[in-house]
Protein backbone atom coordinates (compact mmCIF):
# COMPACT_ATOMS: atom_id res chain seq x y z
CA UNK A 1 0.00 0.00 0.00
CA UNK A 2 3.31 2.33 0.65
CA UNK A 3 4.07 1.80 -2.32
CA UNK A 4 1.28 2.56 -4.47
CA UNK A 5 0.84 5.72 -2.21
CA UNK A 6 4.07 6.56 -3.00
CA UNK A 7 3.54 6.34 -7.01
CA UNK A 8 0.29 8.35 -6.55
CA UNK A 9 2.19 11.12 -4.95
CA UNK A 10 5.05 11.07 -6.91
CA UNK A 11 2.43 11.46 -10.39
CA UNK A 12 0.00 13.99 -8.59
CA UNK A 13 3.48 15.96 -7.91
CA UNK A 14 4.02 16.16 -11.98
CA UNK A 15 0.84 16.95 -12.57
CA UNK A 16 0.97 20.00 -10.75
CA UNK A 17 3.83 20.71 -12.89
CA UNK A 18 2.72 20.24 -16.38
CA UNK A 19 0.37 22.84 -18.20
CA UNK A 20 -3.01 21.65 -19.46
CA UNK A 21 -4.30 21.48 -22.24
CA UNK A 22 -7.99 21.49 -24.06
CA UNK A 23 -10.38 18.55 -24.72
CA UNK A 24 -9.38 16.25 -27.35
CA UNK A 25 -11.33 13.67 -29.57
CA UNK A 26 -10.60 10.44 -28.38
CA UNK A 27 -8.07 9.54 -31.39
CA UNK A 28 -5.63 11.30 -30.16
CA UNK A 29 -3.37 13.67 -27.84
CA UNK A 30 -2.55 17.11 -28.88
CA UNK A 31 1.12 17.83 -28.79
CA UNK A 32 0.71 21.57 -29.55
CA UNK A 33 -0.63 21.96 -25.76
CA UNK A 34 2.39 19.85 -24.22
CA UNK A 35 4.92 21.24 -22.35
CA UNK A 36 8.57 19.76 -22.25
CA UNK A 37 8.25 18.31 -18.89
CA UNK A 38 5.66 15.65 -20.61
CA UNK A 39 9.14 14.56 -21.23
CA UNK A 40 10.56 13.89 -18.40
CA UNK A 41 9.00 9.95 -17.78
CA UNK A 42 10.91 8.76 -21.02
CA UNK A 43 14.06 10.60 -19.87
CA UNK A 44 13.71 8.47 -16.80
CA UNK A 45 13.22 5.76 -18.55
CA UNK A 46 16.01 6.16 -20.45
CA UNK A 47 18.79 6.67 -17.42
CA UNK A 48 16.75 4.01 -15.69
CA UNK A 49 17.94 1.84 -18.38
CA UNK A 50 21.18 3.44 -18.29
CA UNK A 51 22.24 3.52 -14.88
CA UNK A 52 20.10 0.44 -13.38
CA UNK A 53 22.90 -2.02 -14.53
CA UNK A 54 25.24 -0.31 -13.46
CA UNK A 55 24.52 1.17 -9.50
CA UNK A 56 22.28 -2.27 -8.76
CA UNK A 57 22.90 -4.96 -11.53
CA UNK A 58 21.12 -7.65 -9.07
CA UNK A 59 17.69 -5.41 -8.33
CA UNK A 60 17.48 -4.40 -11.76
CA UNK A 61 17.59 -7.90 -13.55
CA UNK A 62 14.89 -8.72 -10.58
CA UNK A 63 13.01 -5.61 -11.38
CA UNK A 64 13.60 -3.98 -15.01
CA UNK A 65 9.77 -4.53 -15.91
CA UNK A 66 8.54 -2.71 -12.61
CA UNK A 67 10.84 0.23 -13.82
CA UNK A 68 9.01 0.33 -17.02
CA UNK A 69 5.62 0.03 -15.60
CA UNK A 70 6.60 2.50 -12.89
CA UNK A 71 7.72 5.52 -15.94
CA UNK A 72 4.67 4.25 -18.15
CA UNK A 73 2.11 5.35 -15.33
CA UNK A 74 3.56 8.62 -15.28
CA UNK A 75 2.57 9.26 -18.64
CA UNK A 76 -0.74 7.38 -18.63
CA UNK A 77 -1.60 8.88 -15.29
CA UNK A 78 -1.38 12.78 -16.46
CA UNK A 79 -2.63 11.74 -19.74
CA UNK A 80 -6.10 10.63 -17.96
CA UNK A 81 -6.25 13.20 -15.41
CA UNK A 82 -5.15 16.31 -17.83
CA UNK A 83 -6.21 14.71 -20.99
CA UNK A 84 -8.89 13.02 -20.30
CA UNK A 85 -9.78 8.79 -20.28
CA UNK A 86 -10.81 8.80 -24.04
CA UNK A 87 -8.21 10.78 -25.56
CA UNK A 88 -5.58 8.65 -23.39
CA UNK A 89 -7.14 5.30 -23.78
CA UNK A 90 -6.95 6.03 -27.79
CA UNK A 91 -3.18 7.26 -27.49
CA UNK A 92 -2.54 4.29 -25.61
CA UNK A 93 -4.72 1.94 -28.19
CA UNK A 94 -2.92 3.56 -31.07
CA UNK A 95 0.65 3.11 -29.81
CA UNK A 96 -0.56 -0.47 -28.71
CA UNK A 97 -2.62 -2.38 -31.70
CA UNK A 98 -0.10 0.13 -34.58
CA UNK A 99 3.28 0.24 -33.20
CA UNK A 100 3.95 -1.69 -30.28
CA UNK A 101 1.93 -5.13 -30.76
CA UNK A 102 2.79 -5.41 -34.54
CA UNK A 103 6.55 -4.66 -33.30
CA UNK A 104 7.19 -7.04 -30.80
CA UNK A 105 5.13 -9.66 -32.70
CA UNK A 106 7.42 -9.51 -35.54
CA UNK A 107 10.49 -9.03 -33.09
CA UNK A 108 9.03 -12.16 -31.84
CA UNK A 109 8.30 -14.29 -35.02
CA UNK A 110 11.92 -13.24 -35.86
CA UNK A 111 13.64 -14.68 -32.60
CA UNK A 112 11.76 -17.87 -32.54
CA UNK A 113 12.27 -18.57 -36.11
CA UNK A 114 16.32 -17.69 -35.88
CA UNK A 115 16.58 -19.39 -32.69
CA UNK A 116 15.51 -22.57 -34.36
CA UNK A 117 18.73 -22.33 -36.97
CA UNK A 118 21.57 -23.92 -35.26
CA UNK A 119 25.27 -23.76 -36.87
CA UNK A 120 27.33 -26.66 -35.08
CA UNK A 121 30.98 -26.13 -35.15
CA UNK A 122 33.29 -23.33 -34.67
CA UNK A 123 35.62 -21.54 -36.01
CA UNK A 124 38.44 -19.89 -34.33
CA UNK A 125 37.94 -16.06 -33.69
CA UNK A 126 41.16 -14.65 -35.31
CA UNK A 127 40.73 -11.07 -37.12
CA UNK A 128 40.51 -12.46 -40.49
CA UNK A 129 37.40 -15.06 -39.33
CA UNK A 130 35.87 -12.55 -37.26
CA UNK A 131 36.02 -9.97 -40.16
CA UNK A 132 34.50 -12.54 -42.37
CA UNK A 133 31.36 -13.81 -39.81
CA UNK A 134 30.70 -9.74 -39.92
CA UNK A 135 30.47 -8.78 -43.61
CA UNK A 136 28.66 -12.08 -44.01
CA UNK A 137 26.43 -10.93 -41.20
CA UNK A 138 26.20 -7.03 -42.76
CA UNK A 139 24.81 -8.93 -45.78
CA UNK A 140 22.37 -10.60 -44.69
CA UNK A 141 20.88 -8.15 -42.79
CA UNK A 142 19.21 -6.90 -45.82
CA UNK A 143 17.10 -9.18 -46.60
CA UNK A 144 16.49 -11.35 -43.71
CA UNK A 145 16.69 -8.12 -41.67
CA UNK A 146 18.68 -7.14 -39.16
CA UNK A 147 16.91 -8.45 -36.13
CA UNK A 148 16.95 -11.70 -38.17
CA UNK A 149 20.48 -11.70 -39.02
CA UNK A 150 21.46 -10.83 -35.84
CA UNK A 151 20.06 -13.56 -33.75
CA UNK A 152 21.42 -15.73 -36.55
CA UNK A 153 24.79 -14.88 -36.43
CA UNK A 154 25.16 -13.56 -32.80
CA UNK A 155 25.65 -17.21 -31.36
CA UNK A 156 28.43 -18.38 -33.93
CA UNK A 157 30.09 -15.19 -33.71
CA UNK A 158 30.00 -15.48 -29.57
CA UNK A 159 31.38 -19.08 -30.15
CA UNK A 160 33.98 -18.50 -32.56
CA UNK A 161 35.17 -15.96 -29.76
CA UNK A 162 35.12 -17.57 -26.16
CA UNK A 163 38.29 -18.36 -25.72
CA UNK A 164 39.51 -15.12 -26.44
CA UNK A 165 40.20 -12.52 -23.66
CA UNK A 166 39.42 -9.55 -25.47
CA UNK A 167 35.91 -9.96 -27.48
CA UNK A 168 34.08 -7.04 -26.08
CA UNK A 169 34.87 -5.55 -28.95
CA UNK A 170 33.80 -8.04 -31.82
CA UNK A 171 30.07 -7.54 -30.04
CA UNK A 172 30.58 -3.91 -30.16
CA UNK A 173 31.39 -3.85 -34.04
CA UNK A 174 28.97 -6.45 -34.59
CA UNK A 175 25.98 -4.18 -33.52
CA UNK A 176 27.49 -1.41 -35.45
CA UNK A 177 27.18 -3.42 -38.53
CA UNK A 178 24.57 -6.56 -38.24
CA UNK A 179 21.92 -4.92 -36.24
CA UNK A 180 21.97 -1.69 -37.76
CA UNK A 181 24.29 -0.22 -40.74
CA UNK A 182 23.90 -3.51 -42.62
CA UNK A 183 20.09 -3.52 -43.04
CA UNK A 184 19.87 -0.42 -44.89
CA UNK A 185 19.57 -1.16 -48.45
CA UNK A 186 16.20 -2.89 -48.43
CA UNK A 187 12.68 -2.18 -46.51
CA UNK A 188 13.10 -5.37 -44.99
CA UNK A 189 15.77 -4.52 -43.44
CA UNK A 190 15.16 -2.23 -40.73
CA UNK A 191 11.87 -1.17 -39.55
CA UNK A 192 12.14 2.80 -40.66
CA UNK A 193 12.54 1.47 -44.57
CA UNK A 194 9.52 -0.74 -44.14
CA UNK A 195 7.61 2.32 -42.91
CA UNK A 196 8.82 4.50 -45.99
CA UNK A 197 7.62 1.60 -48.33
CA UNK A 198 4.11 1.56 -46.85
CA UNK A 199 4.23 5.17 -47.50
CA UNK A 200 4.56 4.96 -50.91
CA UNK A 201 8.78 4.45 -51.33
CA UNK A 202 9.96 2.06 -53.76
CA UNK A 203 11.45 -1.43 -52.90
CA UNK A 204 14.29 -0.66 -54.68
CA UNK A 205 14.68 3.07 -53.56
CA UNK A 206 17.09 2.61 -50.92
CA UNK A 207 19.09 0.22 -52.74
CA UNK A 208 20.26 2.56 -55.05
CA UNK A 209 20.12 5.97 -53.13
CA UNK A 210 21.56 4.71 -49.90
CA UNK A 211 24.25 2.32 -51.56
CA UNK A 212 27.55 4.63 -51.68
CA UNK A 213 26.76 5.70 -47.73
CA UNK A 214 26.33 2.00 -47.09
CA UNK A 215 29.46 0.88 -48.56
CA UNK A 216 31.66 3.81 -47.40
CA UNK A 217 30.98 2.94 -43.95
CA UNK A 218 30.73 -0.92 -44.04
CA UNK A 219 34.40 -0.66 -45.78
CA UNK A 220 35.82 1.97 -42.50
CA UNK A 221 34.11 -0.66 -40.47
CA UNK A 222 35.06 -3.97 -41.44
CA UNK A 223 38.91 -2.24 -41.68
CA UNK A 224 38.72 -0.65 -38.18
CA UNK A 225 37.37 -3.97 -36.60
CA UNK A 226 40.23 -5.93 -38.41
CA UNK A 227 42.99 -3.43 -37.66
CA UNK A 228 41.60 -3.41 -33.83
CA UNK A 229 40.89 -7.25 -33.47
CA UNK A 230 44.39 -7.73 -34.80
CA UNK A 231 46.02 -5.39 -32.28
CA UNK A 232 44.36 -7.60 -29.31
CA UNK A 233 44.81 -10.86 -30.82
CA UNK A 234 48.54 -10.12 -31.01
CA UNK A 235 48.44 -8.92 -27.61
CA UNK A 236 46.78 -12.21 -26.29
CA UNK A 237 49.46 -14.34 -28.05
CA UNK A 238 51.81 -14.15 -25.41
CA UNK A 239 49.59 -15.09 -22.56
CA UNK A 240 48.54 -18.46 -21.57
CA UNK A 241 45.82 -19.64 -23.23
CA UNK A 242 42.15 -20.02 -22.16
CA UNK A 243 40.32 -23.02 -21.82
CA UNK A 244 37.80 -23.16 -24.93
CA UNK A 245 34.42 -24.04 -24.20
CA UNK A 246 33.84 -25.09 -27.63
CA UNK A 247 36.54 -26.29 -29.31
CA UNK A 248 37.07 -25.71 -33.71
CA UNK A 249 35.01 -28.68 -35.16
CA UNK A 250 33.64 -28.75 -38.60
CA UNK A 251 30.75 -26.28 -39.20
CA UNK A 252 26.78 -28.47 -39.77
CA UNK A 253 24.26 -26.46 -40.12
CA UNK A 254 20.69 -27.42 -38.33
CA UNK A 255 16.92 -27.01 -38.32
CA UNK A 256 17.58 -25.68 -42.22
CA UNK A 257 13.57 -25.62 -42.20
CA UNK A 258 13.04 -22.15 -40.72
CA UNK A 259 14.34 -20.96 -43.28
CA UNK A 260 11.54 -21.51 -45.27
CA UNK A 261 9.66 -20.05 -42.42
CA UNK A 262 12.36 -16.91 -42.10
CA UNK A 263 11.13 -17.08 -46.03
CA UNK A 264 7.23 -16.93 -45.13
CA UNK A 265 7.96 -14.02 -42.85
CA UNK A 266 9.69 -11.96 -45.53
CA UNK A 267 6.66 -13.10 -47.63
CA UNK A 268 4.35 -12.05 -44.84
CA UNK A 269 5.37 -8.42 -44.81
CA UNK A 270 5.21 -8.42 -48.44
CA UNK A 271 2.12 -9.33 -48.62
CA UNK A 272 0.56 -6.26 -46.03
CA UNK A 273 2.75 -4.08 -48.03
CA UNK A 274 1.14 -4.79 -51.29
CA UNK A 275 -2.36 -6.45 -50.46
CA UNK A 276 -4.74 -3.62 -49.86
CA UNK A 277 -8.26 -5.02 -49.64
CA UNK A 278 -9.87 -1.98 -48.26
CA UNK A 279 -11.19 -3.54 -44.72
CA UNK A 280 -10.49 -1.53 -41.71
CA UNK A 281 -11.08 -2.19 -37.87
CA UNK A 282 -11.86 0.71 -35.93
CA UNK A 283 -10.70 -0.23 -32.41
CA UNK A 284 -10.64 2.58 -29.76
CA UNK A 285 -10.48 5.17 -33.03
CA UNK A 286 -7.32 3.32 -34.19
CA UNK A 287 -7.53 2.54 -37.80
CA UNK A 288 -6.56 -1.08 -38.28
CA UNK A 289 -6.08 -2.50 -41.51
CA UNK A 290 -6.97 -6.07 -42.20
CA UNK A 291 -3.78 -7.17 -44.18
CA UNK A 292 -1.78 -6.13 -41.23
CA UNK A 293 -3.99 -8.25 -38.82
CA UNK A 294 -3.58 -11.23 -41.13
CA UNK A 295 0.27 -10.26 -41.33
CA UNK A 296 0.73 -10.85 -37.77
CA UNK A 297 -1.46 -14.04 -37.58
CA UNK A 298 1.17 -15.44 -40.03
CA UNK A 299 3.79 -14.07 -38.10
CA UNK A 300 2.63 -16.18 -35.01
CA UNK A 301 1.55 -19.08 -37.04
CA UNK A 302 5.47 -19.57 -38.83
CA UNK A 303 6.84 -18.92 -34.49
CA UNK A 304 4.32 -21.98 -33.54
CA UNK A 305 5.17 -23.79 -36.69
CA UNK A 306 9.43 -23.05 -35.96
CA UNK A 307 8.08 -24.26 -32.62
CA UNK A 308 7.20 -27.73 -33.41
CA UNK A 309 8.95 -28.23 -36.01
CA UNK A 310 12.16 -27.56 -34.59
CA UNK A 311 13.47 -30.84 -32.77
CA UNK A 312 14.12 -29.32 -29.22
CA UNK A 313 18.03 -30.30 -29.36
CA UNK A 314 18.48 -27.75 -31.70
CA UNK A 315 17.10 -24.93 -29.31
CA UNK A 316 19.10 -26.56 -26.90
CA UNK A 317 22.62 -26.46 -28.50
CA UNK A 318 21.83 -22.94 -29.85
CA UNK A 319 21.32 -22.17 -25.37
CA UNK A 320 17.42 -20.89 -26.67
CA UNK A 321 15.81 -18.92 -24.12
CA UNK A 322 12.96 -16.78 -23.98
CA UNK A 323 15.32 -14.29 -21.54
CA UNK A 324 16.13 -11.55 -23.81
CA UNK A 325 13.02 -11.63 -25.72
CA UNK A 326 11.17 -10.82 -22.08
CA UNK A 327 13.29 -8.22 -21.40
CA UNK A 328 13.16 -6.79 -25.30
CA UNK A 329 9.46 -6.99 -24.90
CA UNK A 330 8.94 -5.42 -21.07
CA UNK A 331 11.67 -2.52 -21.75
CA UNK A 332 10.06 -1.37 -24.74
CA UNK A 333 6.88 -1.53 -23.67
CA UNK A 334 8.13 1.44 -20.99
CA UNK A 335 9.42 2.98 -24.35
CA UNK A 336 6.67 2.98 -26.43
CA UNK A 337 4.26 4.44 -23.52
CA UNK A 338 6.59 6.81 -22.81
CA UNK A 339 7.21 8.19 -25.94
CA UNK A 340 3.73 8.78 -26.80
CA UNK A 341 3.99 12.71 -25.19
CA UNK A 342 7.43 13.25 -26.78
CA UNK A 343 5.85 12.13 -30.72
CA UNK A 344 2.72 13.98 -30.10
CA UNK A 345 4.94 17.48 -29.38
CA UNK A 346 7.31 16.39 -32.21
CA UNK A 347 4.50 15.79 -34.66
CA UNK A 348 3.17 19.25 -33.86
CA UNK A 349 5.87 20.68 -35.61
CA UNK A 350 6.29 24.95 -35.26
CA UNK A 351 3.69 24.51 -32.96
CA UNK A 352 4.83 22.09 -30.29
CA UNK A 353 7.32 22.44 -27.35
CA UNK A 354 10.17 21.41 -29.69
CA UNK A 355 9.62 23.78 -32.55
CA UNK A 356 13.49 24.59 -32.30
CA UNK A 357 14.00 21.62 -33.78
CA UNK A 358 11.53 22.21 -37.23
CA UNK A 359 13.36 25.85 -37.64
CA UNK A 360 16.79 23.69 -37.46
CA UNK A 361 15.93 21.57 -40.63
CA UNK A 362 14.86 24.83 -42.84
CA UNK A 363 17.31 26.97 -44.19
CA UNK A 364 16.56 30.46 -44.68
CA UNK A 365 15.30 30.11 -48.31
CA UNK A 366 12.57 27.86 -47.11
CA UNK A 367 14.53 24.43 -48.67
CA UNK A 368 15.34 21.39 -46.68
CA UNK A 369 18.13 21.54 -45.00
CA UNK A 370 19.85 17.97 -45.75
CA UNK A 371 22.52 18.11 -42.85
CA UNK A 372 20.35 19.15 -40.21
CA UNK A 373 17.77 15.92 -41.48
CA UNK A 374 20.62 14.20 -41.46
CA UNK A 375 21.96 14.32 -37.80
CA UNK A 376 18.42 15.52 -36.50
CA UNK A 377 16.86 12.10 -37.67
CA UNK A 378 19.69 10.34 -36.79
CA UNK A 379 20.20 11.76 -33.02
CA UNK A 380 16.53 12.02 -32.20
CA UNK A 381 17.06 7.87 -33.66
CA UNK A 382 19.55 7.24 -30.89
CA UNK A 383 17.06 7.87 -28.04
CA UNK A 384 13.67 7.31 -29.55
CA UNK A 385 13.43 4.08 -31.71
CA UNK A 386 14.25 5.02 -34.88
CA UNK A 387 11.19 4.15 -36.68
CA UNK A 388 8.83 6.65 -35.37
CA UNK A 389 11.12 9.32 -35.47
CA UNK A 390 11.65 8.44 -39.40
CA UNK A 391 7.89 8.59 -39.72
CA UNK A 392 8.42 12.11 -37.78
CA UNK A 393 11.24 13.28 -40.25
CA UNK A 394 9.23 12.20 -43.24
CA UNK A 395 6.07 13.63 -42.65
CA UNK A 396 8.39 17.19 -41.62
CA UNK A 397 9.98 16.83 -45.30
CA UNK A 398 6.43 16.97 -47.07
CA UNK A 399 5.47 13.20 -46.64
CA UNK A 400 4.99 12.91 -50.47
CA UNK A 401 6.86 9.76 -51.12
CA UNK A 402 6.97 10.51 -54.89
CA UNK A 403 8.57 14.17 -54.50
CA UNK A 404 10.91 12.75 -52.25
CA UNK A 405 11.91 10.42 -54.07
CA UNK A 406 13.00 13.22 -56.66
CA UNK A 407 13.49 16.40 -56.17
CA UNK A 408 13.68 15.84 -52.61
CA UNK A 409 15.41 12.12 -52.98
CA UNK A 410 19.03 13.87 -51.13
CA UNK A 411 16.58 14.62 -48.03
CA UNK A 412 14.80 11.11 -48.44
CA UNK A 413 18.31 9.63 -48.21
CA UNK A 414 19.55 12.03 -44.85
CA UNK A 415 16.38 10.59 -43.47
CA UNK A 416 16.71 7.45 -44.37
CA UNK A 417 20.66 7.14 -43.69
CA UNK A 418 20.38 9.01 -40.34
CA UNK A 419 17.57 6.61 -38.79
CA UNK A 420 19.32 3.37 -39.37
CA UNK A 421 22.60 4.50 -39.15
CA UNK A 422 22.65 6.15 -35.64
CA UNK A 423 19.83 3.59 -34.35
CA UNK A 424 23.71 2.28 -33.52
CA UNK A 425 24.71 4.79 -31.48
CA UNK A 426 22.91 3.21 -28.30
CA UNK A 427 21.43 0.02 -27.34
CA UNK A 428 17.82 1.50 -27.56
CA UNK A 429 18.34 2.72 -30.60
CA UNK A 430 17.34 -0.11 -32.30
CA UNK A 431 15.62 -3.02 -31.75
CA UNK A 432 17.92 -5.52 -32.05
CA UNK A 433 20.40 -3.91 -30.39
CA UNK A 434 19.28 -4.58 -26.93
CA UNK A 435 18.96 -8.47 -27.96
CA UNK A 436 22.35 -8.92 -28.83
CA UNK A 437 23.46 -7.07 -25.72
CA UNK A 438 21.03 -9.26 -23.58
CA UNK A 439 22.41 -12.32 -25.30
CA UNK A 440 25.90 -11.22 -25.07
CA UNK A 441 25.75 -10.89 -21.25
CA UNK A 442 24.04 -14.02 -20.83
CA UNK A 443 26.81 -15.67 -22.21
CA UNK A 444 29.09 -13.72 -20.24
CA UNK A 445 30.24 -11.32 -21.89
CA UNK A 446 31.54 -8.00 -19.96
CA UNK A 447 29.43 -5.91 -22.31
CA UNK A 448 29.83 -1.78 -21.71
CA UNK A 449 27.17 0.07 -19.76
CA UNK A 450 24.86 2.26 -21.77
CA UNK A 451 27.23 5.10 -21.39
CA UNK A 452 30.30 3.33 -22.14
CA UNK A 453 28.88 1.72 -25.24
CA UNK A 454 28.05 5.29 -25.98
CA UNK A 455 32.03 6.05 -25.81
CA UNK A 456 32.37 3.21 -28.29
CA UNK A 457 29.77 4.88 -30.65
CA UNK A 458 31.09 8.31 -30.09
CA UNK A 459 34.57 7.69 -30.96
CA UNK A 460 34.12 5.23 -33.81
CA UNK A 461 31.17 5.90 -35.59
CA UNK A 462 30.50 10.24 -35.14
CA UNK A 463 33.40 10.72 -37.32
CA UNK A 464 31.90 8.15 -39.97
CA UNK A 465 28.86 10.07 -39.82
CA UNK A 466 30.70 13.64 -39.91
CA UNK A 467 32.82 12.08 -43.40
CA UNK A 468 29.54 11.31 -44.82
CA UNK A 469 28.19 14.25 -44.45
CA UNK A 470 30.52 16.39 -45.79
CA UNK A 471 30.66 14.06 -48.75
CA UNK A 472 26.51 12.97 -49.45
CA UNK A 473 24.96 15.25 -47.55
CA UNK A 474 26.03 19.24 -48.12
Amino acid sequence: MAKNTGLAGLAAAILLCLPAGPALAATGIDGASMGVLWALPFAGMLLSIALGPILFPHFWELNYGKFATFWAALVLIPLVALRGFEPALGALAHTALLEYIPFIILLFALFTIAGGILIMGNLHGNPATNTALLAIGTLMASFVGTTGASIIMIRPVLRANDSRRHNVHVVVFFIFLVSNIGGSLTPLGDPPLFLGFLRGVSFFWTTTHLLPETLLAVAILLALFYALDSWFYRREEGMPPLKDPTPDRDIKLYGKVNFILLGGVIAAILMSASWKPGIVFDILGSKVELQNVVRDIVLLALAALSLKLTPNPVRAGNEFTWGPIKEVAKLFAGIFVCIIPVLAMLQAGRDGAFSGLVSLVTNPDGSHNTVAYFWLTGILSSFLDNAPTYLVFFELAGGNPQVLMTTGALTLAAVSAGAVFMGANTYIGNAPNFMVYAIAKDRKVKMPSFFGYMAWSGAILIPIFILQTVIFFR
